[in-house]
């Protein structure tokens, strides 16, 4: 599959290269290879699910899950994947005994799953979530691959250099997320000098119209009731305290050269709105879709074309309504602490990821309420703010080292913030 040539781009100019024009219709129409990173995950739940729809037009290079043995083996026979990578090095031996009899080469351990990366797939869905992702894709990056991003820590974690490495190898930048992928899709009706500002909206997610007191002490099963999305526990966690959109924040800035005063946050409850583009002459352009993972993915799987994709109908009479709303910092103060962190740089949003990771476990297990998620993270970046060590981040090593650092750091003030009161 040839890659789109760097110059063919957005309207945000050579340097986002990474990010590139819907154009050059006749390298899709082959047979694309495909490889998933976190081929097991709510993601890779989605994206596996298009590639069965269509398995004329797709191949499987390579597959990884982190220890799920049986979904892993499953999709490779299925598959017929030619290598599978499992993160846990303890699970190698029961992999190759599920696939005894196949022609599917295994790996483990962190190794294995960046050789999945480095594999000669057109096409690479990265979605190993948390910081562990980042060596994987930056492999198929280097490559110069087509690399779906559904792994938001790439971009919160090592934003700059990603998108460098990802322009100088020529390799395709294309946006996962549901808010990015809209993102992605609006902008293309402007110049970058008409933009005004990039709006991502937010459902609000279970606790929207709770009191910041009762928030405080939102349950583990209260916190993973999202109104509108099935997602995994972490990233469903990170909706319910709004983290996920500070997230979010963060990589649209990163992944379209923006300032934070070009990205505002709107809530949405109805989560039919995923991103709009504000242009000079106030224009408001609007991607919309029923709340389905594979909308996106089926976006970024079939382009430059678009191919069929399996989620509802759009009904907008039977919905009724749509409404808006302001974000509430004191309800969500990580959503506030995402801008701080990104105007901060240096570091800084790879700590409040770091953080914010250390704080969900923590929450998970019971070590500290729902409310303190927040006032870790907070404590972990003034934290690193006074230390002095912020420095501009050239490589995945120096990247890696940051996110170590924030993490031995938010579990060392961990005790003290569980016993603080709200």
């Amino acid at each position: 599959m040839v890659c789109i040539a760097p110059e063919a781009v957005l309207w945000f100019g050579e340097d986002m290269s990474a990010v590139p024009l819907r154009n050059n219709k006749a390298a899709a129409s082959s047979v694309r290879s495909v490889t998933v990173l976190g081929a097991t995950g709510s993601i890779g739940d989605s994206t596996m699910d298009l590639l069965r729809a269509s398995p004329e037009r797709y191949r499987v290079e390579a597959l990884t899950a982190n220890g799920n043995v049986e979904a892993l083996a499953k999709l490779a026979k299925e598959f017929s994947a030619r290598f599978v990578a499992i993160a846990d090095t303890s699970k190698l031996a029961e992999l190759k005994a599920a696939l005894a009899g196949t022609s599917t080469e295994c790996g483990a351990g962190e190794s294995a799953v960046i050789e999945a990366g480095a594999r000669p797939a057109d096409w690479v869905m990265a979605a190993v979530s948390g910081a562990a992702g980042l060596k994987p894709a930056l492999a198929a990056v280097d490559r110069g691959a087509h690399v779906a991003l559904a792994n938001k820590e790439c971009l919160v974690c090592a934003g700059d250099f990603f998108m460098q490495r990802a322009a100088k190898a020529g390799a395709c930048i294309l946006p996962a997320d549901s808010e990015h992928n809209a993102l992605f899709q609006a902008l293309a009706s402007g110049n970058r000098d008409e933009l005004v500002r990039v709006i991502i909206t937010a459902s609000g997610g279970p606790f929207r119209t709770w009191k910041p007191a009762d928030i405080e002490q939102a349950t583990l099963e209260q916190a993973l009731k999202h109104p509108n999305w099935s997602m995994g526990q972490k990233i469903t966690i990170d909706s319910a305290s709004m983290m996920n959109k500070g997230l979010e924040v963060i990589e649209a800035s990163y992944l379209f050269a923006l300032s934070p005063d070009e990205i505002d946050v709107l809530v949405h409850p109805q989560s039919i709105i995923h991103g709009m583009v504000e242009f000079s002459d106030r224009s408001v352009m609007a991607q919309l879709g029923a709340p389905d993972m594979r909308t996106p993915i089926a976006h970024c799987l079939g382009w430059p074309d678009r191919i069929k994709g399996p989620a509802a109908k759009l009904d907008l009479a039977k919905i009724g309504q749509l409404t808006f709303e302001a974000p509430d910092f004191e309800r969500f103060p990580g959503l506030r602490l995402a801008f701080d962190s990104l105007r901060t740089g240096k570091g800084a949003t790879t700590v409040y990821n770091a953080a914010n990771e250390v704080a969900v476990a923590a929450f998970i297990v019971g070590k500290i309420r729902f409310g303190a998620i927040a006032r870790l993270v907070e404590a972990t970046l003034d934290d690193w703010i006074r230390s002095g060590n912020q420095a501009p981040l050239t490589s995945a090593d120096d990247a890696i080292s940051v996110d170590h650092v924030a993490r031995n750091r938010a579990a060392a003030l961990l005790p003290q913030i569980a016993l603080k009161a709200s």
